[in-house]
């Protein structure tokens, strides 16, 4: 089980960034509205905001592994996101590093049980995914 305290949860994405963020207990975890930019310095500053106000102690980011479990073009990228939110966070702030291979996936089933289209769920399905990976996270 994580520590006490606010968790984030990250699924970042060069378009759309899914949030999540635990209780302060780190016992359920709810659903931010995505950040939605293309810009990685808007992307990094919208979440070191909402961290600073959540007033998260640790940040877990979803790490796009190959199917195989490798590390492809997908990982760097989101290394690089790590590069530059790391500075912005408040000192203390721990990142962690989760696979997040099956979010997406979880998330879209998620969606379609409800009945909707992975058209009409599109907008929350980043956040979903970054739900799952979070309640994942506090339930290790």
């Amino acid at each position: 089980m994580a520590a006490p305290g606010r968790t984030l949860a990250i699924d970042y994405g060069g378009k759309r960034t899914g949030l999540a963020v635990s209780d302060p207990l780190g016992i359920a975890a709810h659903p931010l509205a995505a950040v939605i930019s293309t810009d990685l310095e808007a992307t990094v500053d919208a979440i070191a905001r909402i961290a600073a106000e959540r007033e998260v102690r640790r940040v877990v980011v979803g790490m796009p592994y190959l199917p195989s479990g490798l590390e492809g073009a997908q990982v760097d990228r989101v290394r690089l996101f790590i590069g530059a939110l790391r500075p912005k966070l408040a000192p203390g702030i721990e990142i962690l590093e989760r696979d997040e291979r099956l979010t997406t996936r979880a998330a879209e089933e998620l969606w379609r049980q409800g009945g909707y289209s992975r058209r009409e769920a599109k907008d929350f399905l980043d956040s979903t995914a970054a739900v799952i990976l979070l309640r994942d996270y506090l339930a290790e």
